[in-house]
């Protein structure tokens, strides 16, 4: 019998365990979640490195921006520790980095701000396109039933279909075994947890989802390249890494139901792709923004 497919990856990511620090102010343990490739996934770096620095503010700020670097590649399901240096405490913004360290070698750092809030005007774009409904598109596990081809293992396929914590639906199909649709620099995916998020220790619910949407980002974020590239997960020689990573909060919003991502290719060059996304509630309120650039190498 399959196991039911469950968001409890991502929570149990985020999950961190204080220690004492070493090397700054604070220090946190999170474990890297199993996935089917020589190296953890790199969203389990920025959501657990987001947790850390969220549990370093204490005077009710909020996060607002991250930008952050991949620096090593890191083992799957072995502890990291992060250690948060606080840089600042304001009245209205307080700033951290946040430094993620595996057998001694530094592997991950990053910047975070966080933001009392004020009164002020207000603006959200929109999606600039209608999108079918989550309910009309398959789901990963549904594309994949039945389906073979490339360098996918039958660890890859479940690892797509229900190992990453979400429900992803794309717009148009996927790129896991061949490029579905045009060659076109654009897709959107819709995103749910498999079930409701559970309580994370030391997290409110509202950071838990800001956490959630640092984790889930990258899965897909670099897709719009490898789209309009022609290239597929299962495409033979391909290697792709996250590099750089900046992501904003623009207002809270609750990861429950179903969201959009809406995501572009912006440039890709010299091994390297910049891709571009952005989180809509099914309502169109605009939550967050995320650029990154990643490798991109086919031997």
């Amino acid at each position: 019998m399959t196991a039911r497919p469950t968001s409890e990856v991502f929570t149990a990511a985020v999950t961190l365990t204080p220690a004492e620090p070493e090397h700054f102010d604070l220090a946190f343990t999170a474990t890297t979640q199993p996935c089917p490739w020589p190296k953890a996934y790199g969203g389990d770096l920025v959501a657990q490195a987001a947790a850390a620095a969220m549990r370093s503010v204490a005077d009710g700020k909020t996060l607002h921006s991250m930008h952050s670097y991949f620096m090593r590649p890191a083992d799957i399901g072995a502890d990291v520790r992060y250690e948060v240096e606080l840089l600042r405490d304001g009245r209205g913004y307080s700033s951290r980095q946040v430094r993620a360290y595996q057998h001694g070698k530094p592997v991950y750092v990053c910047l975070a701000s966080f933001a009392a809030g004020e009164p002020g005007a207000s603006f959200a774009a929109e999606p600039a396109d209608l999108f079918p409904d989550p309910e009309e598109l398959p789901s990963s596990a549904a594309y994949l039933d039945g389906r073979d081809g490339g360098t996918m293992t039958e660890e890859s396929k479940g690892y797509w279909s229900t190992g990453r914590g979400f429900d992803m639906r794309h717009v148009p199909g996927p790129v896991y075994l061949t490029v579905e649709g045009k060659q076109l620099p654009h897709q959107a995916v819709w995103i749910k947890p498999f079930d409701p998020l559970r309580s994370v220790e030391g997290l409110s619910d509202a950071q838990r989802d800001q956490a959630a949407l640092a984790y889930v980002c990258d899965y897909t974020i670099l897709e719009p390249v490898l789209r309009v590239l022609g290239l597929p997960w299962a495409e033979p020689g391909l290697v792709t890494a996250s590099l750089d990573h900046a992501m904003w909060f623009h207002r809270p919003g609750p990861v429950g139901d179903w969201l959009l991502y809406v995501q572009e290719a912006v440039a890709a060059d010299t091994g390297r792709g910049l891709g571009t996304g952005r989180f809509f509630t099914r309502d169109h309120r605009h939550l967050a923004t995320v650029v990154q650039e990643g490798l991109i190498r086919t031997t």
